[in-house]
């Protein structure tokens, strides 16, 4: 087996814990501005850019060629933005079961850490700061070996917005981090959308936690290389393949 090299992490739901806060984000900002947006049917778009979310759902209520379409997702993006900033700033924000002592465990090994998250780099930021995570990262959100995290990227970092599902994130932690080999790195979050852009990528292991937005069952029916109950369980299954190297 390959050395592993990187870990990329989804955030809200994987490292930072969300009880259904987003959830109830989305939803707050579309019984203001008008839009259906049915529980189950947001909860199956979690990690994906958020705009896209409101793109999809003003298309399923008005048609994406309605000539109010536009200007529909932007009030409804906007007013999510305010909603989600305004929840960040005043909630309070904290590390899932097991990440903190996760995040020691791979740093001692030289093993580096990336964050990535269907979020924009605005309140990505506004969290990073709540954890303290943002200590030590450079102005392109490149830290050291000896920083809470190694990197973060946001789809606001990618050409078009362009988030999960596709790699274009992982790839770029990757290359801001000098890795060249996708089977050194392995990712984890609480999507469909989080495993379905490590397979995208080629990592090594593409896995899930199921103590986010997603269940067991739910994950169950996407292509994975294992499920686990929490950042501890998946720390116990990453020391097994690191000693088997």
């Amino acid at each position: 087996m390959p050395q592993i090299q990187l870990i990329v992490f989804d955030m809200a739901g994987t490292t930072v814990r969300d009880d259904n806060e987003v959830l109830h984000c989305f939803s707050d900002a579309a019984q203001k501005t008008g839009l259906v947006a049915a529980d189950d049917r947001v909860n199956a778009m979690m990690g994906l850019p958020k705009k896209i979310v409101f793109q999809t759902l003003w298309a399923d209520q008005l048609g994406a060629n309605h000539p109010d379409y536009g200007a529909r997702v932007e009030a409804s993006y906007d007013c999510f933005r305010q909603v989600l900033e305004h929840h960040y700033r005043t909630q309070p924000v904290e590390p899932t079961e097991g990440c903190l002592a996760l995040f020691d465990w791979l740093r001692a090994r030289g093993i580096a850490i990336a964050l990535t998250t269907g979020f924009y780099r605005e309140v990505t930021d506004i969290i990073l700061g709540r954890l303290g995570w943002e200590s030590g990262l450079d102005s392109g959100y490149v830290g050291t070996p000896a920083s809470t995290i190694q990197c973060s990227v946001t789809p606001s970092e990618i050409y078009g917005n362009e988030g999960r599902p596709a790699p274009y994130m992982i790839q770029k932690a990757m290359y801001r981090l000098g890795l060249d080999d996708p089977k050194s790195v392995v990712v984890i979050g609480d999507t469909p959308s989080d495993l379905e852009a490590g397979r995208h990528a080629g990592c090594l292991y593409a896995c899930g936690v199921t103590n986010g937005t997603h269940s067991q069952e739910q994950l169950a029916h996407h292509a994975n290389d294992g499920l686990f109950s929490s950042l501890t369980e998946f720390q116990q299954q990453l020391q097994a393949w690191v000693a088997s190297v």
